[in-house]
Protein backbone atom coordinates (compact mmCIF):
# COMPACT_ATOMS: atom_id res chain seq x y z
CA UNK A 1 0.00 0.00 0.00
CA UNK A 2 1.13 3.16 -0.56
CA UNK A 3 2.77 4.97 2.11
CA UNK A 4 0.94 8.37 3.21
CA UNK A 5 2.53 11.66 3.17
CA UNK A 6 1.13 14.87 4.22
CA UNK A 7 3.08 18.08 3.77
CA UNK A 8 1.58 21.74 4.51
CA UNK A 9 3.51 24.83 3.24
CA UNK A 10 2.71 28.44 4.28
CA UNK A 11 3.45 31.63 1.29
CA UNK A 12 4.57 34.15 3.44
CA UNK A 13 4.67 36.36 0.07
CA UNK A 14 1.30 35.27 -0.91
CA UNK A 15 -0.80 34.58 2.25
CA UNK A 16 -2.06 31.20 1.13
CA UNK A 17 -1.38 27.69 2.48
CA UNK A 18 -0.51 25.05 0.13
CA UNK A 19 -1.44 21.29 1.10
CA UNK A 20 -0.39 17.83 -0.46
CA UNK A 21 -1.97 14.85 0.41
CA UNK A 22 -0.64 11.38 -0.82
CA UNK A 23 -1.51 7.91 -0.02
CA UNK A 24 -4.52 9.33 2.38
CA UNK A 25 -7.59 6.72 3.29
CA UNK A 26 -8.91 8.19 5.65
CA UNK A 27 -12.31 9.71 5.98
CA UNK A 28 -13.53 13.31 6.32
CA UNK A 29 -16.84 14.10 8.29
CA UNK A 30 -18.91 16.41 7.99
CA UNK A 31 -17.26 19.97 8.26
CA UNK A 32 -16.64 23.51 7.25
CA UNK A 33 -13.94 26.19 7.19
CA UNK A 34 -13.95 29.74 7.47
CA UNK A 35 -11.45 30.49 4.39
CA UNK A 36 -12.07 29.54 0.80
CA UNK A 37 -10.59 25.83 -0.18
CA UNK A 38 -9.46 25.34 -4.13
CA UNK A 39 -8.36 21.69 -4.57
CA UNK A 40 -7.15 19.44 -7.31
CA UNK A 41 -7.31 15.38 -7.03
CA UNK A 42 -4.21 13.88 -8.35
CA UNK A 43 -5.63 10.42 -8.01
CA UNK A 44 -8.30 7.96 -6.41
CA UNK A 45 -11.91 8.01 -6.09
CA UNK A 46 -14.35 9.42 -3.39
CA UNK A 47 -17.61 10.25 -2.46
CA UNK A 48 -18.03 14.13 -2.09
CA UNK A 49 -21.03 15.16 0.39
CA UNK A 50 -21.06 19.47 -0.29
CA UNK A 51 -23.94 21.86 0.68
CA UNK A 52 -26.29 18.25 0.80
CA UNK A 53 -25.36 17.53 -2.76
CA UNK A 54 -23.61 14.26 -4.08
CA UNK A 55 -20.63 14.12 -5.74
CA UNK A 56 -18.57 11.26 -7.61
CA UNK A 57 -15.25 12.96 -7.77
CA UNK A 58 -11.83 11.58 -9.66
CA UNK A 59 -8.74 12.34 -11.31
CA UNK A 60 -8.69 15.75 -12.86
CA UNK A 61 -11.70 17.53 -10.38
CA UNK A 62 -10.88 20.84 -9.09
CA UNK A 63 -13.13 21.35 -5.83
CA UNK A 64 -14.43 24.50 -4.72
CA UNK A 65 -15.67 25.65 -1.27
CA UNK A 66 -16.37 28.77 -0.36
CA UNK A 67 -16.37 29.82 3.82
CA UNK A 68 -19.06 27.93 5.41
CA UNK A 69 -19.77 25.22 2.64
CA UNK A 70 -20.32 22.23 4.80
CA UNK A 71 -18.35 18.85 3.18
CA UNK A 72 -17.45 15.58 3.83
CA UNK A 73 -15.92 13.05 1.43
CA UNK A 74 -14.83 9.45 1.65
CA UNK A 75 -12.75 7.15 -0.59
CA UNK A 76 -15.41 5.25 -2.93
CA UNK A 77 -12.30 3.00 -4.60
CA UNK A 78 -10.38 0.59 -3.08
CA UNK A 79 -7.07 2.67 -3.87
CA UNK A 80 -5.78 6.31 -2.32
CA UNK A 81 -6.61 9.78 -2.07
CA UNK A 82 -4.04 11.85 -3.92
CA UNK A 83 -4.83 15.82 -3.32
CA UNK A 84 -2.73 19.18 -3.55
CA UNK A 85 -5.22 22.54 -2.68
CA UNK A 86 -4.83 25.62 -1.34
CA UNK A 87 -6.65 27.37 1.81
CA UNK A 88 -7.18 31.05 1.74
CA UNK A 89 -8.32 33.25 3.98
CA UNK A 90 -11.05 35.68 3.48
CA UNK A 91 -8.73 39.08 4.21
CA UNK A 92 -6.45 37.34 1.57
CA UNK A 93 -9.59 36.39 -1.33
CA UNK A 94 -10.63 40.24 -0.85
CA UNK A 95 -7.48 41.68 -1.45
CA UNK A 96 -7.22 39.35 -4.56
CA UNK A 97 -10.69 39.80 -5.66
CA UNK A 98 -10.30 43.78 -5.41
CA UNK A 99 -7.24 43.16 -7.59
CA UNK A 100 -8.62 41.14 -9.83
CA UNK A 101 -12.26 43.14 -10.39
CA UNK A 102 -11.91 46.54 -8.98
CA UNK A 103 -14.51 45.91 -6.60
CA UNK A 104 -13.48 44.62 -2.96
CA UNK A 105 -16.09 42.01 -2.62
CA UNK A 106 -16.00 38.42 -1.60
CA UNK A 107 -16.74 36.13 -4.99
CA UNK A 108 -19.26 32.98 -3.94
CA UNK A 109 -18.44 30.52 -6.14
CA UNK A 110 -21.35 28.80 -7.67
CA UNK A 111 -20.02 25.12 -8.80
CA UNK A 112 -18.24 22.94 -5.87
CA UNK A 113 -16.72 20.22 -8.37
CA UNK A 114 -15.39 21.28 -11.76
CA UNK A 115 -13.46 19.97 -14.12
CA UNK A 116 -11.43 22.78 -16.32
CA UNK A 117 -8.00 22.68 -17.99
CA UNK A 118 -7.20 26.32 -18.08
CA UNK A 119 -7.69 26.56 -14.05
CA UNK A 120 -5.70 22.75 -13.30
CA UNK A 121 -2.87 24.64 -15.71
CA UNK A 122 -2.60 27.47 -13.37
CA UNK A 123 -3.34 25.54 -9.72
CA UNK A 124 -0.85 22.77 -10.35
CA UNK A 125 1.95 24.87 -11.51
CA UNK A 126 1.25 27.76 -8.51
CA UNK A 127 1.04 24.74 -5.80
CA UNK A 128 4.11 23.64 -7.34
CA UNK A 129 5.98 26.95 -6.70
CA UNK A 130 4.73 27.08 -3.55
CA UNK A 131 5.57 23.83 -1.89
CA UNK A 132 9.38 24.41 -3.62
CA UNK A 133 9.87 27.79 -2.18
CA UNK A 134 10.09 29.72 -5.54
CA UNK A 135 10.03 33.32 -5.07
CA UNK A 136 9.44 35.32 -8.08
CA UNK A 137 7.12 36.91 -9.22
CA UNK A 138 5.81 34.15 -11.86
CA UNK A 139 4.22 33.28 -8.68
CA UNK A 140 2.06 35.83 -7.65
CA UNK A 141 1.09 36.49 -11.58
CA UNK A 142 -0.44 32.95 -11.62
CA UNK A 143 -2.11 33.22 -8.41
CA UNK A 144 -3.95 36.43 -9.83
CA UNK A 145 -4.47 34.48 -13.55
CA UNK A 146 -6.52 31.88 -11.23
CA UNK A 147 -8.25 33.92 -8.90
CA UNK A 148 -9.47 36.10 -11.65
CA UNK A 149 -10.40 32.69 -14.34
CA UNK A 150 -12.15 31.25 -11.42
CA UNK A 151 -13.77 34.66 -11.06
CA UNK A 152 -14.81 35.00 -14.44
CA UNK A 153 -16.02 31.66 -15.31
CA UNK A 154 -17.55 30.71 -11.77
CA UNK A 155 -18.39 33.61 -9.47
CA UNK A 156 -19.61 37.07 -9.26
CA UNK A 157 -19.28 38.61 -13.14
CA UNK A 158 -17.24 41.41 -13.25
CA UNK A 159 -15.53 43.57 -16.13
CA UNK A 160 -14.03 41.55 -18.69
CA UNK A 161 -12.91 44.27 -20.92
CA UNK A 162 -9.37 44.37 -21.70
CA UNK A 163 -7.66 48.03 -21.91
CA UNK A 164 -5.28 48.45 -24.20
CA UNK A 165 -2.43 50.74 -22.52
CA UNK A 166 0.12 50.54 -25.47
CA UNK A 167 2.27 52.84 -24.06
CA UNK A 168 2.05 51.58 -20.79
CA UNK A 169 2.90 47.99 -21.47
CA UNK A 170 5.81 49.30 -23.28
CA UNK A 171 6.76 51.04 -20.28
CA UNK A 172 6.50 47.63 -18.27
CA UNK A 173 8.49 46.04 -21.08
CA UNK A 174 11.50 48.72 -20.52
CA UNK A 175 11.46 48.11 -16.88
CA UNK A 176 11.47 43.78 -17.53
CA UNK A 177 15.01 44.75 -20.07
CA UNK A 178 16.37 46.85 -17.93
CA UNK A 179 16.25 44.98 -14.71
CA UNK A 180 16.17 41.41 -16.27
CA UNK A 181 19.25 40.03 -13.68
CA UNK A 182 17.73 41.42 -10.89
CA UNK A 183 15.04 40.20 -8.56
CA UNK A 184 12.45 41.87 -9.80
CA UNK A 185 8.73 42.02 -8.72
CA UNK A 186 5.27 42.74 -9.77
CA UNK A 187 4.70 45.88 -7.89
CA UNK A 188 7.43 47.40 -9.16
CA UNK A 189 6.56 46.64 -12.75
CA UNK A 190 3.42 48.14 -12.14
CA UNK A 191 4.28 51.64 -10.44
CA UNK A 192 7.06 51.94 -13.48
CA UNK A 193 3.88 51.48 -16.01
CA UNK A 194 1.73 53.36 -13.84
CA UNK A 195 -0.94 50.25 -13.92
CA UNK A 196 -2.91 47.83 -11.07
CA UNK A 197 -1.55 44.28 -11.33
CA UNK A 198 -4.33 43.26 -12.72
CA UNK A 199 -4.50 45.34 -15.57
CA UNK A 200 -0.91 45.00 -16.54
CA UNK A 201 -1.46 41.32 -16.44
CA UNK A 202 -4.42 40.88 -18.76
CA UNK A 203 -3.56 44.12 -21.16
CA UNK A 204 0.33 42.90 -21.25
CA UNK A 205 -1.05 39.25 -22.07
CA UNK A 206 -3.39 40.61 -24.84
CA UNK A 207 -0.51 42.61 -26.46
CA UNK A 208 2.58 40.78 -26.27
CA UNK A 209 0.73 37.41 -26.29
CA UNK A 210 2.72 35.96 -23.15
CA UNK A 211 2.41 37.32 -19.55
CA UNK A 212 5.21 39.42 -18.13
CA UNK A 213 7.18 36.76 -16.24
CA UNK A 214 7.37 34.60 -19.42
CA UNK A 215 8.44 38.04 -20.95
CA UNK A 216 11.50 38.00 -18.01
CA UNK A 217 11.94 34.48 -18.66
CA UNK A 218 12.64 34.81 -22.50
CA UNK A 219 14.82 37.57 -22.21
CA UNK A 220 16.98 36.18 -19.35
CA UNK A 221 17.34 33.14 -21.85
CA UNK A 222 18.16 35.08 -24.66
CA UNK A 223 20.84 36.90 -23.08
CA UNK A 224 21.99 33.73 -21.69
CA UNK A 225 22.44 32.33 -25.02
CA UNK A 226 24.50 35.23 -25.69
CA UNK A 227 26.85 34.13 -23.39
CA UNK A 228 27.08 30.95 -23.50
CA UNK A 229 27.84 31.85 -26.63
CA UNK A 230 30.99 33.91 -25.68
CA UNK A 231 32.53 30.69 -23.82
CA UNK A 232 31.07 31.51 -20.59
CA UNK A 233 30.39 28.98 -18.40
CA UNK A 234 26.44 27.93 -17.25
CA UNK A 235 26.41 28.86 -13.88
CA UNK A 236 27.94 31.89 -14.40
CA UNK A 237 25.53 32.53 -16.86
CA UNK A 238 22.76 31.88 -14.27
CA UNK A 239 24.28 34.46 -12.13
CA UNK A 240 24.45 36.99 -14.36
CA UNK A 241 20.94 36.90 -15.96
CA UNK A 242 18.66 37.19 -13.16
CA UNK A 243 18.46 32.99 -12.32
CA UNK A 244 17.81 32.10 -8.31
CA UNK A 245 20.35 28.87 -8.86
CA UNK A 246 21.92 26.87 -11.44
CA UNK A 247 18.80 24.09 -11.42
CA UNK A 248 16.42 26.65 -11.91
CA UNK A 249 18.43 27.92 -15.17
CA UNK A 250 18.93 24.60 -16.35
CA UNK A 251 15.29 23.38 -16.47
CA UNK A 252 14.12 26.83 -18.14
CA UNK A 253 16.95 26.80 -20.86
CA UNK A 254 15.80 23.07 -21.51
CA UNK A 255 12.30 23.63 -21.67
CA UNK A 256 12.77 27.00 -23.79
CA UNK A 257 16.07 25.65 -26.35
CA UNK A 258 15.48 21.95 -26.10
CA UNK A 259 19.07 22.03 -24.73
CA UNK A 260 21.31 21.87 -21.72
CA UNK A 261 23.28 25.25 -20.92
CA UNK A 262 26.85 22.87 -21.07
CA UNK A 263 25.29 21.46 -24.67
CA UNK A 264 24.69 24.97 -25.97
CA UNK A 265 27.64 26.22 -25.26
CA UNK A 266 29.60 22.71 -26.67
CA UNK A 267 28.27 23.68 -29.96
CA UNK A 268 30.52 26.39 -30.03
CA UNK A 269 33.34 25.68 -28.03
CA UNK A 270 33.78 22.10 -28.45
CA UNK A 271 36.06 21.51 -31.66
CA UNK A 272 36.87 18.59 -33.54
CA UNK A 273 40.49 17.54 -33.86
CA UNK A 274 40.64 19.52 -37.66
CA UNK A 275 39.68 22.58 -35.38
CA UNK A 276 36.11 22.75 -36.64
CA UNK A 277 32.83 22.81 -35.09
CA UNK A 278 31.19 19.89 -34.30
CA UNK A 279 27.53 20.99 -34.45
CA UNK A 280 26.41 23.77 -36.61
CA UNK A 281 25.69 26.96 -34.69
Amino acid sequence: MKKETRTVVYDDELRIEAYRFEGTRQPFPNHFHEHYVIGFVEDGERCLSCKNREYSIERGNILLFNPGDNHACVQSDDGTFDYRGFHISKSTMLDLAEEVTGKRQLPGFSKAVIRDDEIACYLRPLHEMVMNGISDFGKEETLLFLISTLIQNYGQPFESCVPECPQKIERACEFIRQHFNERIYLDQICRYAGLSKSTLLRAFTKSKGVTPYRYLETIRINEAKALLRKGVQPVEAAMQTGFSDQSHFTNYFNSFIGLAPGVYRDIFFDKSKDGEQRYGA
